[in-house]
């Protein structure tokens, strides 16, 4: 099975999710740790998916956040700092070319807030976009992205607004899978039900049962 390196960027906490803060400002005086704790939670359990699947070689964060960085190197990952800091695409354009330095082989760009992204997802996705030059898997709603592959040349990262369409026209092939655990991103409270009723991995499903009284928070 072909190999991938995966490259995850991750903000500086502060700046994180902030479309999130309608369910962690429930939290009150808490709010700041309490948001923090969901952010790290949401990448934690991406990447522990990620590198459980066997066609990943390795996963490199891309983050200048010392607390990402130490919860992302527990599990097993490496961690590049955001040196262009000029947003997330050259953030993983650097971390693509610094992946391909150190191990070779195909580069994939994951989201990093995929907290019900199941190892056997992914690695049906890879095996995909082993097929072409480069890849994508649109977002559940299908006009963002969840995964850029090159298998060969450069990543070319184009996430943001209307990213899949972007991607689709850079010549990158959209992939279609039943992959809906890699499809649903959480940058909303709607999204983060979604991802509960899909199965969130054990981090985020902790941090939301430890505050479920304090953020008014029903599982689905």
């Amino acid at each position: 099975m072909q190999r991938w390196s995966v490259v995850v960027p991750a903000k500086r906490l502060a700046a994180a999710k902030t479309r999130l803060t309608p369910l962690t400002a429930t939290l009150g005086e808490a709010l700041p740790a309490g948001h923090r704790d969901l952010v790290l939670a949401l990448l934690a359990d991406t990447v522990a998916a990620a590198l459980a699947s066997p066609a990943v070689g390795g996963v490199l964060v891309v983050t200048d956040e010392p607390q990402a960085a130490a919860v992302v190197t527990a599990l097993g990952a490496r961690t590049v700092g955001d040196e262009p800091d000029a947003g997330l695409n050259a953030a993983l354009v650097h971390g693509a070319r610094q992946a391909r330095a150190a191990a070779g082989g195909p580069v994939a760009a994951l989201s990093s807030d995929l907290p019900a992204l199941r190892p056997a997802e992914l690695t049906a996705a890879l095996q995909a976009a082993g097929a072409v030059p480069r890849a994508f898997v649109a977002d559940e709603l299908g006009s963002g992205t969840t995964l850029l592959a090159a298998r060969d040349g450069e990543l070319d990262p184009r996430f943001g607004r209307g990213s899949a369409a972007a991607h689709a026209a850079a010549g990158a092939v959209p992939l279609a899978g039943d992959w809906p655990g890699l499809r649903q991103d959480v940058d909303t409270p709607a999204d983060l039900q979604a991802a509960c009723r899909l199965g969130a991995g054990p981090r985020t499903t902790a941090f939301l049962r430890s505050t479920a009284e304090s953020i008014s928070w029903t599982p689905p």
